[in-house]
């Protein structure tokens, strides 16, 4: 298993049903081999604007992975550093390949606001649309368990505890 320095360059590549959906440069913050985190900047080409949350040029992520999970969080910061929340992405877990760490995103999403007031289940219709249950009726069942559970710990202790490593 490949165990990536602090402070060192790497790539995501984010990828949905086998086609590269993003891949984007980052800077390893932690790592332990099962838990990783990277900072990135805002990898959208325009800024995006959900309604919830605007993600804009300056904005930063830190983006928490893990090996074993089958989820991603990405805590939202603007340019300033004030926080705008956490978008959390339903995947499969994390694998590394050299210098890219590489994610498949199953269409579940959640996203928490800044003060943990809002707790937002996204994209189901897209999940039930993706046909992962008649393909890989494990995995679906997976996703839908790993959004429950980030859901739960999002409405009951928030996702700082979950976040715990030196991403600051």
């Amino acid at each position: 298993m490949t165990i990536l320095t602090a402070g060192s360059d790497m790539t995501v590549t984010l990828t949905k049903r086998e086609r590269t959906k993003v891949r984007y440069p980052a800077a390893v913050v932690h790592d332990d081999g099962t838990h990783l985190a990277v900072r990135a900047p805002w990898a959208g080409a325009a800024d995006r604007d959900f309604g919830f949350v605007r993600f804009e040029h300056g904005d930063v992520f830190t983006e928490h992975y893990w090996r074993d999970r089958w989820y991603a969080v990405k805590e939202v910061r603007s340019a300033d550093g004030a926080l705008k929340g956490w978008y959390c992405d339903i995947t499969r877990p994390a694998t590394v390949d050299g210098r890219t760490l590489v994610v498949e995103d199953l269409d579940l999403d959640l996203w928490v606001s800044a003060d943990g007031g809002t707790v937002l289940r996204l994209d189901e219709d897209e999940f039930e649309e993706s046909g992962l249950r008649a393909r890989d009726p494990e995995a679906a069942d997976r996703a839908c368990e790993a959004l429950d559970a980030l859901e739960a710990l999002a409405r009951e202790k928030g996702l700082a505890g979950l976040l715990a490593c030196d991403a600051r």
